[in-house]
């Protein structure tokens, strides 16, 4: 099936003008959400009994943003009001959104690279001995006054090796979906794009039996010391990406079935797969960082 070249998806390259939305309530209700969700998270943590309730308040206030906000810009765009500088300018505001993930996951990594390859080191050097003689620098410790309860760590077999062949396939059934649509095939960009929803969720599904037998058989827990801190910290995270970036997808696919793209027009199709290979990428690095070395 072929996609409809119809007036209003050919309006964003000819419309004359630059777009300006009027006054909206939804950033600064979206930045409350964030708020709610982060503290109800941070009391959950803790153990607080209030903090399950308000985390998922939060979360269901920030997904109830999320769709009136975005469909009101899906609304936008249909209607032909955005030209070629709305374009550029959404091109230019994901960009810098995922170069701001990068940032976000970059001092992740150098959280971990600094416990591995200096505090650890220093930690079990000679001058240290004296404070700490038991203590030995491998990853993977009880701390140096033995205060976290014994543990072992996460290999990167089997579910860690089968969730990156999930991620990398992902990629690939994405690009797929994307050449369709570039090729005005709308039905074949469907089916691909729900395979790379479908990996993705399983993906998750992996990640929570992998969680499950980290708590139940590893002893492995948020509180094991700095490798459980930074191994739930950024695994967790991914996979708090991999959930987003599934629900963009599965955005983008009712748009696909509304016919909202066209093979020349189609920028919410591509912002979302930026986003998903970037996912992927962060997922090869942590897999080899905290599942190898």
């Amino acid at each position: 099936m072929s996609l409809p070249n119809t007036a209003p998806h050919s309006a964003p390259h000819s419309a004359p003008h630059y777009f300006v939305p009027g006054p909206s309530m939804w950033p600064m209700a979206g930045g409350i959400s964030m708020l709610v969700t982060m503290v109800g998270a941070s009391a959950w943590v803790n153990s607080a009994s209030w903090g399950p309730a308000v985390c998922i308040a939060g979360i269901v206030a920030m997904l109830t943003v999320l769709y009136f906000w975005f469909g009101e810009a899906i609304g936008e765009s249909e209607s032909g009001q955005y030209s070629r500088n709305i374009d550029l300018s959404f091109r230019w505001s994901m960009s810098w959104f995922i170069f701001s993930e990068v940032m976000f996951f970059a001092a992740f990594f150098g959280a971990l690279f600094y416990a591995r390859a200096i505090s650890m080191p220093w930690l079990a050097d000679l001058d240290h001995k004296v404070l700490w003689p038991d203590f030995a620098g491998q990853w993977g410790n009880t701390g140096p006054a033995g205060v976290v309860e014994s543990f072992n760590t996460m290999g990167p077999f089997p579910i860690p090796t089968i969730n990156t062949a999930l991620l990398l396939l992902s990629g690939v059934t994405l690009t797929i979906s994307h050449h369709a649509l570039r090729a005005g095939h709308r039905r074949n960009t469907a089916i691909w794009l729900a395979a790379t929803i479908l990996l993705g969720a399983i993906f998750m599904g992996f990640q929570v039996y992998e969680y499950m037998h980290a708590y139940q058989d590893l002893n492995l827990k948020l509180t094991s010391g700095i490798y459980g801190s930074t191994f739930f910290m950024l695994t967790g995270f991914h996979g708090f990406h991999v959930t987003l970036g599934a629900i963009m997808l599965s955005v983008i696919l009712y748009r696909v079935l509304r016919g909202h793209f066209t093979a020349d027009n189609h920028f919410g199709f591509e912002g979302a797969a930026w986003y998903w290979h970037f996912v992927d990428v962060v997922w090869l690095g942590l897999y080899v960082v905290v599942y190898w070395l």
